[in-house]
């Protein structure tokens, strides 16, 4: 880790604070959450992505989706790794959407399913059955949808999973 890094990484004291702010989200007015983010993200330097992204998302969350998107482009822009790149690209994604862009969506949930597997690999999917659907590939969107279901099933997780594979067939999702 260079000494740029130490300087833009959080500790574990800032990320105890992060999920301490998050846990009172739902009692915590919108501008009130907006704030007390951008207080703890100013902690950090102002390019470090991990706060950029933290920022976008209280943002997303809050309801102010189109000024959630230039954050979660600057954290990605600013070197955001690990799980929180994935995150910023799955809620960039879903915000691009919901603002009328599901080509751009899907293009970026495509591209997030060629990296590497972990466990927000059923999210990227979900995510993209969203943006698939609203571009009228209902049956690509039911392919991801059981796909990512089949993960979750206590039993007939592997027959789902070979019937989604049936449905992929004649789409060009797998």
């Amino acid at each position: 880790m260079n000494v740029h890094d130490t300087m833009t990484t959080p500790d574990d004291h800032w990320e105890e604070r992060l999920a301490a702010l998050w846990a009172e989200f739902d009692a915590t007015e919108a501008q009130t959450f907006i704030a007390r983010m951008d207080a703890l993200a100013a902690k950090l330097p102002p390019d470090a992505a991990v706060g950029l992204f933290e920022r976008g998302g209280a943002r997303d969350t809050c309801g102010f989706t189109e000024l959630a998107i230039p954050l979660y482009k600057a954290a990605l822009e600013n070197g955001l790794t690990g799980l929180r790149r994935r995150r910023a690209n799955i809620q960039m994604a879903s915000s691009i959407r919901h603002l009328g862009d599901p080509q751009t969506a899907a293009d970026l949930l495509f591209a997030e399913m060629q990296q590497g597997s972990d466990e927000l690999d059923s999210a990227v999917r979900g995510f993209l059955a969203l943006a698939l659907t609203d571009l009228g590939r209902e049956r690509e969107a039911l392919t991801l949808s059981l796909t990512a279901l089949a993960e979750y099933l206590p039993r007939y997780n592997r027959s789902l999973a070979r019937y989604a594979q049936g449905l992929a067939k004649n789409t060009d999702v797998a």
